[in-house]
């Protein structure tokens, strides 16, 4: 069974690590951008976020919620799911040091998003690349469909 509070607090506690490691600063509305993502385990847009931010008291207007999310996209807490413009807390390697290819299967329905890493060796699109000798600098892997709650709601 899933504690929801345990991976929570652990995934923040991963954050606050990685910062004090790499001299980052965690202010008070990017802990709660994060924390935010992490409680909903589904794709927000940033003006969601800043609806809850405002509600909140930690700020009104679009940059506050915006300079959040790029902070985190940066440093890898975060990433931007762009087939519905919106964002979802990193699940595989948080904050990783090393870059990881993440592919996001999202489900139309309750707009959960499950990450998974992707193998990007030898992959087609990787393999159409070299032979037209351009290298990818960034890929975005996402397929979208209904997960296993929804299709067994249906």
């Amino acid at each position: 069974m899933h504690d929801h509070d345990l991976c929570i607090a652990e995934a923040m506690a991963r954050a606050q690590r990685r910062c004090r490691a790499d001299g980052l600063h965690l202010t008070p509305v990017r802990r709660r951008v994060l924390e935010i993502l992490l409680e909903e385990h589904r794709a927000m847009g940033a003006y969601e976020i800043l609806d809850r931010l405002r509600a909140e008291g930690l700020g009104s207007q679009p940059p506050v919620a915006y300079r959040a999310l790029d902070f985190l996209m940066k440093h890898g807490f975060v990433h931007r799911i762009e087939t519905l413009n919106a964002f979802v807390a990193c699940t595989e390697r948080p904050g990783s040091a090393d870059s990881h290819v993440p592919g996001f299967l999202i489900c139309r329905t309750c707009r959960r998003v499950i990450e998974t890493c992707v193998d990007t060796g030898g992959g087609r699109l990787e393999t159409a690349a070299a032979g037209a000798g351009f290298a990818i600098e960034h890929a975005i892997r996402e397929a979208a469909g209904r997960c296993a709650d929804c299709r067994s709601a249906a």
